[in-house]
């Protein structure tokens, strides 16, 4: 069911490699996550390991990583602010985890309801923008590992030696990460580069490890029934952020599968990843874990590593537990230096490059839709930059297309005039059309004829109405031809105001209603 022995593309001793050079890359970021949260770091790693064990077997992109994230780690923090001030009795893990089920609930009935069909809908400078925000989102996100940690949190920087070794480590680890493959392909390189590093940390080189932000050793995760009351003022309370995780989890998820598509020039199922992500959260929810999605940062490590198989995804979910459960001790010993200069290599791989080259060279609307998208990731969340982009993307194709209404007018010997009118005839463009055929100035018959043309929405309809009454009023004959059926259905008002003319060519499409 799940093809999880069916090879695909790559193969057996790529997919294992990448998938232990991820586990050990999901290390630090679910420490971090989870502490972004206000969570206790255990939670981080379960929900790695549970979403991405659900997602690598069941999901819709196989080489695709899931785990704890960022963006569902901000939520959450700010529920917990909220939660603060609420008057509301409740443990904050205990909230979250329940919290979490439900937005999972939610993410099953998005893709059994095939809405992540959607994801069509994001126009290329929008995907340009998510990518260009989210790797300076990957980059701001290693900066407090630039610092002392002490107790888990993250105090001054690191200063002299201590920064010269840190800064020494990580362009050893982005060296050995570009110069490696050149050489040979038998090894994952960014897996190559934490060995070499960690080794050369071993021999007495003082610098931070992972078991200065915590270690991660830990138990097995148990089933556990969220602790909380059962009340409609906690449930109204829990709701709005449950919603937003499940959206913004689909939306970053969908956004990733839809970059892997293009880099390995295959085609995942959106809606089947929808029902996974919300499977993997509901499993979080009842085993302590914080949520998460999709991470565009842990796969492209993944499919740059040679990792195109669920296979990836499993070891990378199962390597994770047994560092928890067995390795905890070798794991705590890896330079902090080792896994940043493997995000780094994530963002200049990440970074849409491309982006400068644009300048110029496509429509200034486009540069500007790059720009804001970019900005609101940064500033905001993924989420919302999609939905900005998006709108505004919408917002610009509106304007270009109310301009491009065309009328070409035809005198005829018995002295009406026929119009033909080219184009997209809605709310964007209704008041050109209006203007262009107002009654005064035409002969006292005209016909518009609509065969290059299609009425678009509920806008249009009525401008075809009001249109026809004021040639009514001024003693005059409106005629319409080639209106689809549905548009002589719906156009009951001006049945006695005007003559719909039906042919047997007459174009045959629906019409979007309020």
């Amino acid at each position: 069911m799940f093809n999880l022995f069916t090879k695909k593309r790559g193969n057996w001793r790529d997919d294992v490699l990448s998938g232990l050079t991820v586990a050990l890359a999901l290390v630090p970021e679910a420490i971090a996550f989870a502490f972004i949260a206000g969570l206790e770091p255990l939670y981080g790693l379960y929900a790695a390991f549970f979403i991405g064990l659900v997602t690598a077997t069941a999901g819709g992109r196989p080489g695709m990583i899931s785990g704890a994230t960022g963006a569902v780690a901000v939520v959450l923090k700010e529920m917990g602010e909220k939660l603060e001030h609420s008057g509301l009795e409740v443990d904050f893990a205990e909230l979250v985890f329940a919290t979490v089920a439900l937005a999972g609930a939610i993410q099953v009935l998005i893709g059994v309801f095939r809405l992540g069909r959607f994801i069509r809908l994001v126009p290329h400078p929008v995907m340009m923008g998510f990518v260009n925000g989210l790797a300076i989102v990957i980059l701001l996100g290693q900066i407090n590992l630039f610092k002392v940690w002490r107790g888990g949190e993250p105090g001054d920087w690191l200063s002299g030696g201590a920064m010269g070794t840190m800064l020494v480590l990580v362009a050893l680890t982005m060296a050995i990460i570009y110069f490696l493959p050149k050489f040979t392909r038998a090894v994952p390189s960014s897996l190559a580069a934490i060995v070499v590093v960690s080794a050369a940390v071993a021999f007495g080189l003082d610098t931070q490890r992972v078991a200065d932000l915590s270690s991660v050793a830990g138990a097995f995760p148990l089933p556990h029934l969220p602790d909380i009351p059962l009340s409609w003022e906690l449930f109204g309370f829990a709701l709005p952020y449950a919603i937003v995780v499940a959206l913004v989890g689909v939306i970053e998820s969908l956004m990733t599968m839809q970059l892997i598509d293009e880099i390995t020039e295959t085609r995942g199922q959106g809606n089947r990843e929808c029902i996974a992500q919300g499977a993997a959260n509901l499993t979080c929810g009842f085993f302590k874990g914080m949520g998460g999605c999709a991470m565009i940062g842990q796969s492209l490590i993944n499919i740059k590593s040679g990792g195109r198989g669920r296979t990836s995804g499993v070891v990378a979910a199962v390597a994770l537990l047994a560092f928890v459960l067995l390795l905890a001790p070798l794991i705590d010993q890896i330079p902090i230096a080792a896994l940043v200069g493997v995000m780094f290599m994530v963002v200049i791989g990440t970074f849409e490059w491309s982006t400068f080259n644009t300048f110029g060279k496509v429509p200034k609307a486009d540069i500007a839709v790059i720009a804001v998208v970019t900005g609101v990731t940064v500033w905001k969340d993924l989420a919302l930059a999609v939905v900005v982009g998006v709108v505004l993307s919408a917002l610009v194709f509106a304007w270009k297309s109310a301009r491009h209404v065309r009328l070409f007018p035809q005198d005829r010997p018995d002295g009406s005039r026929l119009f033909s009118l080219q184009g997209l005839l809605y709310f964007g463009s209704v008041r050109e059309f209006s203007e262009r055929l107002a009654p005064a100035g035409q002969p006292d018959e005209v016909t518009i004829d609509f065969m290059q043309a299609r009425v678009c929405d509920h806008s249009s309809l009525e401008a075809i109405n009001a249109l026809a009454r004021r040639y009514t009023e001024a003693g005059k004959r409106l005629r319409l031809r080639h209106l689809s059926p549905e548009c002589r259905q719906m156009l009951d008002r001006s049945g006695d105001l005007c003559v719909i003319e039906i042919e047997e060519d007459d174009p045959k499409y629906t019409v979007a209603r309020l």
